[in-house]
């Protein structure tokens, strides 16, 4: 097989497509976004002392199917987020590394959609819950004030849904594409009596493009948002997702790679058919129930402004995992079958004060934040007698709680040219096991960690083209619930595992080249010790220890530019170096972290005709290679390059607008990993990415 070195050469063709264009006249100026991620006080992302993008409506929406996050992640830098094809284990997403080898879900980022956490209190998230087609906005923080959100904040990924207003409407698109992929949706929007509403319900089925990776997602959504008093507003929003049997298509090793990147790992210890996959046999797959609601009041008080955020869900999950009977029958395993049912709650209420100190605006919010999840778990062998698949005797049954209670303080100065931040955020995390199965022993006990963060930013408009700033900041991660679960080979609930505990330092650019260019540069260092790592990972099961210290130390880069004919480009850079800074058992200092890239890079160059009816774009998306273990002995996951197109039109008649769109991805065909399982034990590591793929897709709206 051939393989492809990081090619930078892919992003400077954009450079060159579009180099000799720049404006003479008239030219789309990229925009100046108002955030609240980093300071929790709206400024443009110019004037903020963080490393910060937002991903708008349209490149959210328009020419995506709106099934996972990272279709416009991608044009984030810092940030990797992987869909791993195999929507039974969600998106691998990381930011400066944090996260990198999270099995499953979200780990090591902060999730947040409309101010109520898509993130548990223990740091586990899962990126399927949010809703793509009603999204306005998501913001990406990554950096030192990231950590001002506490646990697990090694990034933070805010999004926003959009607002009923206006006449109301109605709208319907349906999308299809390759391995049997198809979408439908159907929202309604607008605001009547005062009252805004926003209502959405989509379904989407794929084939897979992986042996056994078929899936079917159900979402639903509804915002309400109205002003119930003077200077105050209430928004309330509500969420369903549901995924029913959802294939789990397993790595597998390079070989099988190699030989079919589509074909599942053979099972070679089923002798009665040779030829049948560990997916296969044990039909390995995951149902997931997830509804959750909540609400925001905030009143204005003059500049002041009270905010008060509460929310409550249930999540429910089975899974069946590739676990043979002999891997199973130690006393300490708890079974193939991992069932649970969450309940989960939280509120925060924060108040900001805004004052004049010493010729300056001080504004200043102090806030508390509590959350709780309570999990009812239990597991099951996956066979009876000798058919697998299937739930049979109980090995596993006990009450996992996790709450965490944050005070907060957060505050900046501005005068002049000046901005100073700083922030401080003391956190406690409470986990506590209540084991009801004590056939094999009482894995009952609690751990409480505790952790004050404290962050510092400056800012300083060097002239109002020119923002330069630095920030530093602590930051940690305890273990999650699914990382405490098994300790070693030996079983039984990990009470030794310590919070990873890191420093962050940060200094960047910021600037505006003439009226039609953007540049944000940072660079940036992090040390973290307790480095959380893979001890050992079989089957689907993963138990987890401390390691020494690590480094990381990188630079990014975006850069935003509009030109002359409707032309446009975007190019985000990144390099990272992130290794073991500290040596442990044969893992050698400077050994770099599994599951993240020394460098990746994003290009865009885009067209829009005057009208608005109709664009295009070519994409270039380039990572380096990829280790998949701690000691970087086995084959990493190639360097690679591909290119993606899109095409879109719309047209308005009357009160109806259509839109249509077509996109391919991966042009040229090639062959790469898309996705890496780190550290697993049985070398089953890799996920392909699939090759050449092409989705089409209709929406029809109407206004009354």
């Amino acid at each position: 097989m051939k393989h492809h070195p990081f090619p930078l050469k892919a992003v400077a063709a954009l450079f060159a497509l579009s180099g000799g264009a720049m404006a003479a006249n008239e030219a789309v100026e990229p925009m100046d976004t108002v955030v609240v991620s980093a300071t929790r006080v709206g400024h443009t992302v110019f004037d903020m002392p963080a490393a910060i993008d937002v991903l708008d409506t349209e490149r959210i929406r328009d020419g995506q199917a709106r099934v996972n996050a990272s279709e416009a992640l991608a044009a984030v830098p810092g940030l990797v987020a992987q869909n791993r094809q195999n929507y039974a284990q969600d998106l691998q997403i990381s930011s400066r590394g944090f996260g990198a080898r999270s099995a499953f879900g979200v780990r090591g980022v902060h999730l947040i959609a409309d101010g109520i956490p898509a993130s548990m209190p223990d740091g586990q998230g899962q990126a399927a819950t949010f809703n793509l087609d009603m999204a306005e906005r998501i913001e990406v923080l990554r950096g030192p004030f990231s950590a001002i959100y506490g646990n697990h904040s090694g990034g933070v990924i805010q999004l926003f849904t959009r607002e009923g207003e206006g006449a109301p409407s109605i709208e319907t698109s349906v999308s299809a594409g390759s391995y049997g992929s198809r979408k439908a949706d159907v929202n309604a929007q607008g605001k009547q009596a005062g009252i805004g509403y926003v209502l959405d319900a989509s379904r989407f089925e794929t084939d897979g493009y992986r042996a056994h990776s078929a899936a079917t997602r159900d979402q639903a959504y509804a915002k309400l948002t109205l002003t119930p008093l003077d200077n105050a507003k209430l928004s309330i929003t509500a969420n369903a997702l549901r995924q029913d049997d959802t294939q789990d298509a397993l790595g597998v090793t390079w070989a099988t790679y190699q030989r079919d990147p589509r074909a599942g790992e053979i099972d070679t210890t089923d002798t009665q058919n040779p030829k049948r996959t560990l997916a296969d046999r044990y039909n390995t797959r995951k149902s997931i129930d997830h509804q959750q609601a909540g609400a925001s009041w905030e009143q204005r008080f003059g500049e002041d402004l009270l905010r008060v955020t509460a929310y409550g869900g249930n999540r429910s999950v089975i899974q069946y995992q590739a676990f043979s009977k002999a891997f199973q029958a130690p006393v300490t395993h708890s079974g193939g079958v991992v069932d649970f049912d969450r309940d989960f709650y939280g509120t925060d209420l924060n108040w900001l004060h805004v004052a004049q100190l010493a010729g300056g605006k001080l504004s200043t919010t102090v806030g508390l934040e509590y959350g709780r999840s309570s999990d009812d778990r239990t597991g099951y062998e996956n066979f009876v007698g000798n058919v697998f698949g299937i739930k049979g005797a109980l090995r596993r049954d006990e009450q996992d709680t996790v709450t965490n209670l944050d005070p907060y303080v957060q505050t900046e100065w501005e005068t002049g040219a000046w901005m100073l931040s700083a922030g401080l955020r003391h956190s406690s995390v409470k986990i506590s096991v209540d084991d009801r199965f004590l056939s094999n022993g009482n894995d009952s006990g609690s751990l409480d960690y505790r952790h004050t963060t404290p962050v510092l930013g400056v800012l300083y408009k060097v002239t109002p083209a020119l923002n330069v700033y630095a920030s530093a900041a602590r930051g940690f991660e305890t273990p999650t619930l699914n990382e405490l679960f098994y300790s070693g080979t030996a079983g039984g609930f990990n009470f030794r595992l310590q919070p990873a505990q890191s420093t962050h330092l940060e200094t960047g650019v910021k600037a505006r080249l003439g009226d039609d260019t953007r540049i944000n540069a940072a660079m940036f260092q992090v040390r973290t010790r307790d480095e959380l790592v893979v001890d050992s990972s079989s089957g689907g099961r993963t138990s987890y220890r401390n390691a020494g210290r690590t480094l990381r130390q990188g630079l990014e880069l975006s850069l935003d530019s509009a030109w002359r004919y409707g032309l446009s480009t975007r190019v985000a850079l990144t390099s990272l170096r992130a290794v073991y800074d500290q040596g442990f058992g044969a893992v050698l200092k400077g050994s770099r972290l599994p599951g993240v890239p020394n460098a990746n890079a994003y290009g865009e160059l885009a067209w829009k005709d005057s009208a608005g009816h109709f664009g295009a774009a070519l994409e270039a998306v380039a990572s380096s290679k990829i280790y998949a273990e701690d000691a970087n002995t086995d084959q990493p996951a190639p360097g690679y390059g591909v290119l993606n197109a899109r095409v879109n039109a719309s047209q308005q008649w009357t009160g109806w607008r259509f839109k249509q769109f077509i996109r391919v991805n991966n042009l040229l065909d090639k062959q790469y990993v898309g996705s890496l399982i780190v550290g697993d034990t049985n070398k089953r590591y890799y996920e392909a990415a699939p090759g050449r793929n092409w989705l089409l897709g209709l929406s029809a709206q109407y206004q009354f």
